[in-house]
């Protein structure tokens, strides 16, 4: 339902959601157009650029299904979702999430195996890798679907026959918590593989920065001072990969520590909640502008955009 008076925390807090999806959604979008435009025009395209599509459609559903309703809310629109809608948006987030944070995992490890040297103990799983790539993303797609579908259906069943009082609010709806020990579970069973794939990207991320460094240091000793050297396409789409779990870390320890207050404590803050929001979808919306930052991508988004028009 809708009230009529929204004080001026409510409407900036509106905003603020409003901007950051709408920005988060253009760029994810065009991004995306982009990957679209290239495979009709049979191009090929590598692995890397099949990891990064998935990316920016879970990325998608994290806006989608967290960044509207908290907007809408914010600017008045109160318990607008009935029960299902209201389980389907926090399956849908939860969904995306857990696979944004699985996708950039993946990216960060398959960059490393790329840019790793061919005397390297990756040396064999360089050139098998590719090839499991769209498979481990649809087997962890259909899996993190599954889970997120069947376990509250099970705690559900368990929730009817049990009297509580434990209410979840989120704005826009509202749904009834039973046990403690069952919140607890569930953050452990999605927590425990967040902080694995979190660690596989600092290692992976230092083992980059150490590899370029080596690179770089070797590249200053076979070249003299006068001759200019070139950084190559893939030392520059390794930056920008570190960057980007950079980035992703920075927010994902954020909102994993504030996630754990709220799952600890049932009487929540409002301002503890919004931050959180605003926090999840930091990642979302800025991934795909660091994605685009080369200015190589954004000519040939720009061309194959013209090219379209034309058509």
């Amino acid at each position: 339902m809708m009230n009529k008076r929204v004080d001026s925390r409510d409407m900036a807090m509106g905003l603020m959601f409003l901007s950051e999806t709408a920005v988060g959604i253009l760029g994810n979008f065009s991004l995306l157009y982009y990957y679209l435009v290239l495979f009709c025009n049979e191009y090929t395209l590598r692995s890397r650029d099949l990891i990064l599509r998935h990316l920016i459609i879970a990325n998608s559903l994290v806006l989608l299904s967290r960044g509207i309703p908290q907007a809408m809310t914010a600017f008045g629109v109160k318990y607008f979702l009935s029960d299902f809608g209201c389980k389907l948006t926090l399956y849908i987030y939860r969904v995306g999430r857990s696979m944004s944070i699985f996708i950039t995992c993946l990216l960060s490890v398959f960059q490393n195996i790329t840019i790793s040297p061919m005397n390297s103990c990756w040396k064999d799983l360089n050139r098998r890798a590719p090839r499991y790539i769209g498979f481990s993303i649809s087997l962890c797609w259909v899996l993190y679907m599954v889970v997120n579908f069947i376990f509250p259906i099970y705690i559900l069943s368990k929730w009817n026959s049990v009297n509580t009082t434990d209410k979840r609010d989120y704005g826009y709806c509202s749904y009834t918590g039973r046990e403690r020990i069952t919140d607890l579970l569930y953050a452990a069973l999605f927590v425990f593989p967040e902080v694995v794939f979190s660690l596989l990207m600092i290692w992976s991320s230092g083992s980059m920065v150490l590899l370029l460094y080596r690179h770089k240091q070797r590249v200053q000793h076979i070249h003299s001072i006068k001759v200019p050297t070139r950084t190559s396409p893939e030392s520059r789409a390794t930056q920008r990969i570190l960057v980007l779990v950079g980035t992703f870390v920075t927010f994902h320890t954020l909102s994993s520590l504030i996630n754990l207050y709220i799952a600890l404590f049932s009487n929540l803050i409002w301002w503890v909640v919004d931050t959180n929001d605003l926090i999840s979808l930091c990642f979302p919306t800025v991934s795909p502008f660091l994605l685009m930052s080369h200015k190589s991508t954004v000519s040939k988004l720009s061309r194959l955009c013209l090219v379209c028009i034309k058509n």
